[in-house]
């Protein structure tokens, strides 16, 4: 009877996996989507804690198997510690560093799949089925994990520059293979022997630090998607050595749908995937740069406010500098007073502006911007050219246009908003700073580009005291 009922609570449990993932695919249902999701993976929980029966090699349920009470006091000891620590975290934590925390998170349940592996091993020797599931799932685990934290690492800052060393390349291509080999091995001739997994655990560990470690700034967005399908897929080998139908199909939607993220950002930062699986990312900034014809124009708030008030088109292109000044409330409000007096506002969101896949859609929906506003490249490109004011906002690769013009710039062919063809673009930046990529924007010397420099916040203020004097 309880073996039924697991298994319907299993099935529950999928069921809501699936249909919230599908909800947020939509703004409007994400947040209810994720909830749904949530209440499903309480239930398998609670599921495997209290239905669960132990089976002899018959079928049979063992009567005799009864777990300890300290044992369910050490569970739910773990599970309050976790949902405590976890709880607080996310409600502390800056929209600024949603990304390291989106990347902590990942490589916590990586750890979790490489310690089950750990754990399982001497439980399965011999058994060639459940050993290349376990250690499968310890060494894509343990690959997430360190590659996670060096990930978290380069996001906050602490690691700021890409280490690569001279055919980078070809060492994390001969450690990867070094370390698959490995892992055949120990399935091949189950070693009774800790200290040899352990080994591999590292090698593993290793690995992921050496596939992370020489990857530039720029190219985060698309490793911490890749990294997120390593987790995934960890968690989907957990699923078939146990025969966990919830792990299952959890482990394969995190995977599958991580790495069509994968996919998309690779796309969207012209990278192939292969350079992403074999780490051969550019470093950002170490390519020459043509010289850039031309002049840096500034302009004052008055100004700025004027051209915005008399414009029936403006587009927002928001960027990290955006995050960073904590300026989305301020951006709504300009947006509303903008259209308050029948001006068409909307805002372009490139796939890879911020520091994580809909860095900006977060960003702005946690200030209330209407999810319709918010178009992406695709379907705001065609748009520039009728637009009367782009005005961007702590924003910078993603505009630039060497990556239609400069075949020798590291960004050349990424997909850009093409917002120098708008009739006036207005940037506001801190200073000139280059961006994440490491180059200079042949943006900023457009004669329709006028500069706006200053903290986004505080010069968006200004803008909107200056908008209601109007």
């Amino acid at each position: 009877m309880k073996s039924s009922l697991l298994e319907i609570s299993y099935l529950i449990g999928s069921v809501t996996f699936i249909l919230g993932l599908k909800m947020m695919g939509n703004p409007k249902t994400a947040r209810k989507g994720n909830l749904i999701a949530a209440g499903g993976m309480i239930l398998a929980i609670l599921g495997t804690i209290f239905l669960f029966e132990k089976h002899d090699h018959m079928g049979v349920v063992d009567t005799s198997f009864v777990v300890p009470g300290m044992v369910y006091g050490l569970i739910f000891g773990a599970i309050g510690l976790g949902t405590v620590v976890g709880w607080l975290t996310a409600k502390r934590v800056q929209m600024t560093k949603m990304p390291e925390l989106v990347s902590m998170f990942n490589g916590m349940g990586g750890a979790c799949a490489a310690l089950i592996g750990l754990m399982e091993y001497q439980h399965y020797l011999g058994e060639t089925g459940a050993l290349s599931a376990i250690i499968a799932g310890m060494v894509i685990g343990s690959v997430s994990f360190s590659g996670s934290v060096i990930a978290y690492l380069k996001l906050n800052g602490t690691m700021k520059k890409p280490l690569r060393l001279p055919q980078y390349n070809i060492l994390n291509t001969v450690v990867m293979i070094s370390v698959v080999a490995f892992g055949a091995w120990v399935v091949y001739a189950s070693p009774d022997n800790m200290t040899i997994l352990y080994a591999l655990f590292f090698a593993a560990l290793i690995y992921g630090i050496l596939f992370t470690i020489p990857i530039g700034g720029a190219d985060m967005p698309v490793v911490s998607s890749l990294l997120n399908s390593f987790t995934g897929l960890a968690a989907a080998f957990g699923g078939f050595l146990y025969d966990n139908k919830i792990m299952l199909t959890g482990g394969i939607l995190v995977g599958s749908a991580g790495t069509l993220l994968t996919l998309i950002m690779c796309k969207a930062m012209n990278r192939p995937l292969s350079n992403a699986i074999f780490g051969a990312f550019p470093g950002g900034g170490a390519t020459a740069e043509r010289e850039i014809a031309g002049n840096i124009k500034d302009i004052n708030i008055s100004d700025t406010a004027v051209l915005m008030n008399y414009s029936k088109k403006v587009v927002i292109v928001p960027g990290y500098g955006l995050a960073v000044a904590q300026a989305q409330h301020v951006i709504h409000e300009l947006e509303m007073i903008l259209e308050e007096r029948g001006v068409s506002v909307k805002y372009a969101i490139h796939p890879v502006a911020g520091r994580m896949p809909g860095h900006m859609n977060v960003l702005l929906a946690e200030s209330n911007v209407s999810y319709d506003k918010l178009v992406e490249m695709e379907d705001i490109n065609p748009e520039f050219s009728s637009t009367d004011v782009v005005l961007v906002v702590g924003a910078n690769d993603v505009v630039n246009p060497a990556a239609h013009n400069d075949p020798a710039s590291p960004i050349y062919g990424m997909p850009i908003l093409d917002v120098e063809n708008a009739a006036h673009i207005i940037v506001n930046k801190r200073s000139m700073s280059a961006g994440y990529a490491g180059i200079e924007n042949e943006l900023f010397f457009n004669p329709k580009t006028s500069m706006l420099f200053g903290d986004a916040k505080d010069v968006l203020a200004k803008l909107v005291t200056e908008l209601k004097s109007l």
